[in-house]
């Protein structure tokens, strides 16, 4: 094949990896139109169906399905070997894609990064917010946030902030016509505010411990989120009992303006960690981030 069609072969895989022409065509920034003309040229000009199309879905033909995993682990090499490179520019530059949940965003990652990005203005990163489980190489990106209880054997983690739980609370006006949980079961005939895992298939049952005693607690409610700071919200305007990070509502509890029950039941839990594959070790901007975030760090 002519060394002009590599970039086809590159637009095939985003379509094979996304299933979805939509999605493939926003992530390599060009039209739905322009990406399926080209995917038909590339079959035409190879005499091989790589994908099948539905209405609803992409997939790949056999054919195209063993092009996929041939091509793929070449195209990160290509990259990986590209991202190394850049040791040899004077200062870090190059994009970081991060996901992590809203809380660790707020309260941590923000904070430290923000200084540090003023320092390197050629140092660019993407958030994604989300509290679900991201497969991070499958999905892109460079590296995650997670608690670290949950980080996959298989990557390097980096611890980058203390130990922290999860504390109930609720308006005090919540309280005016139902009675005060004293164990987490009482939580059951309460309108809680639940929070959604969406990669994890569900709503997250509240995790309890007390004298070596564990409780999970599937609880129902009114509204469900998909974040942290949205849970707080609802809770301050009287709509239930919240099972939130104790960092980002101690000032409303010392304030009066929220309620906090089950205390000697939420215990702490090993808190955030950056985790990555180690090949993203080598680049300089990363090396950046990671010297930034990581737990006593600037």
């Amino acid at each position: 094949m002519p060394r002009q069609d590599f970039n086809d072969l590159l637009w095939f895989l985003a379509v094979a990896e996304e299933k979805s022409f939509t999605r493939a065509a926003a992530k390599l920034g060009i039209t739905q139109s322009t990406l399926s003309h080209t995917i038909k040229r590339l079959e035409s000009r190879m005499g091989i169906r790589l994908l099948t199309r539905t209405t609803r879905s992409v997939g790949t033909t056999e054919a195209g399905e063993r092009l996929r995993l041939s091509l793929g682990p070449r195209v990160t090499e290509i990259e990986a070997e590209i991202d190394s490179l850049m040791e040899f520019r004077d200062k870090p530059a190059g994009t970081i894609r991060l996901t992590l949940s809203d809380h660790a965003y707020e309260t941590l990652v923000w904070p430290k990064l923000r200084p540090v990005l003023s320092a390197y203005p050629d140092v660019k990163v993407e958030f994604s917010l989300d509290n679900g489980f991201r497969n991070i190489v499958e999905e892109g990106f460079d590296a995650g946030v997670r608690l670290g209880e949950s980080v996959e054997k298989d990557m390097i983690a980096v611890r980058i902030g203390p130990d922290w739980r999860l504390v109930a609370v609720a308006a005090p006006s919540y309280f005016d016509t139902r009675p005060i949980p004293t164990h987490p079961q009482d939580l059951v005939g309460h309108n809680c505010i639940g929070m959604r895992q969406d990669r994890a298939g569900g709503l997250y049952a509240w995790e309890f411990e007390k004298d070596g005693q564990e409780l999970r607690v599937r609880v129902d409610g009114q509204l469900t989120y998909g974040t942290s700071m949205a849970m707080v919200d609802a809770a301050l305007a009287g709509y239930g009992i919240a099972y939130v990070p104790d960092d980002i509502v101690q000032h409303y509890v010392k304030s009066g303006e929220l309620t906090q029950v089950l205390d000697d039941w939420s215990t702490p839990f090993p808190g955030y960690y950056l985790y990555f594959p180690s090949r993203r070790q080598s680049l300089p901007s990363f090396r950046v981030i990671v010297e930034a975030l990581k737990h006593g760090g600037s």
